[in-house]
């Protein structure tokens, strides 16, 4: 079964999302359909603040080394595509491609001195180039568009939403990718809203996984919340390390 296919499943497609090798072998090692980079894990690792601060060098490194690694699809988390014109995010997702990866996740916000959402329309145009010059090309990648809406909280986030993805489908999106929601009445909507399988992100209030799957989501993020949550454990074991002045509780 091919990337696009494990969107079309009656149970949604689980991406365990990792940030270098060892948590790439690690899903691998559990059985994971897919994996999928997340941009804030990667950034952190090496010392960098998340929304495109990372140098899309260091990005495509890294990437390289899970996917000579590991035998599973990869997608690559490439926030807004770490360029400003539609032919330098192309040229940045055909370097990704050529390495093997089967799928990008691109987003409708930037950060500058904080996250904000780009014109609808301006953004549905550079998909729509985006798309266009990936086809002439002959590169097959799957694009899951992310839209900031709920993230941002923003006035009239369900209408907002469904008249982005609209556009967004219109110019070529292979999938929908709504951050922030949990609330089931407004991920059933935005659901029926598109023909294209939409994408939810871990959070401590999303309905569990049966749940998700009956409402029609068929793809399920871990953003990096458990890398967050790796690191949040090791500072108490490293801390327990420390005051206690013994190993007994890592072994």
């Amino acid at each position: 079964m091919n990337f696009k296919q494990l969107h079309q499943q009656a149970f949604p497609l689980l991406i365990a999302n990792v940030w270098d090798v060892p948590s790439s072998k690690v899903a691998e090692g559990l059985n994971f359909a897919a994996v999928g980079t997340s941009s804030a894990a990667i950034a952190a690792s090496l010392g960098y603040e998340d929304g495109e601060h990372i140098p899309f060098s260091k990005v495509d490194d890294i990437v390289k080394r899970i996917k000579a690694t590991i035998r599973l699809p990869l997608s690559v988390d490439l926030e807004a595509g770490y360029g400003q014109k539609a032919d330098d995010i192309v040229q940045n997702i055909k370097k990704l491609h050529a390495s093997g990866v089967c799928g990008i996740n691109i987003e409708d916000s930037k950060v500058s001195a904080k996250r904000q959402l780009q014109d609808a329309g301006e953004f549905a145009e550079k998909l729509f180039q985006i798309k266009n010059q990936l086809t002439k090309d002959k590169i097959d990648i799957f694009l899951n568009v992310r839209t900031d809406t709920f993230l941002l909280n923003i006035p009239q986030m369900v209408e907002q939403t469904t008249a982005r993805i609209k556009l967004y489908e219109k110019a070529g999106a292979d999938g929908i990718f709504v951050p922030g929601m949990v609330n089931i009445q407004y991920i059933s909507h935005i659901v029926q809203s598109t023909t294209l399988p939409v994408n939810v992100m871990c959070l401590p209030d999303l309905p569990d996984f049966d749940t998700l799957g009956k409402i029609g989501v068929k793809r399920i993020s871990m953003g990096n919340f458990l890398f967050e949550k790796m690191y949040s454990e090791y500072e108490a074991l490293l801390n327990s390390v420390a005051t206690k002045k013994s190993f007994k509780e890592v072994f």
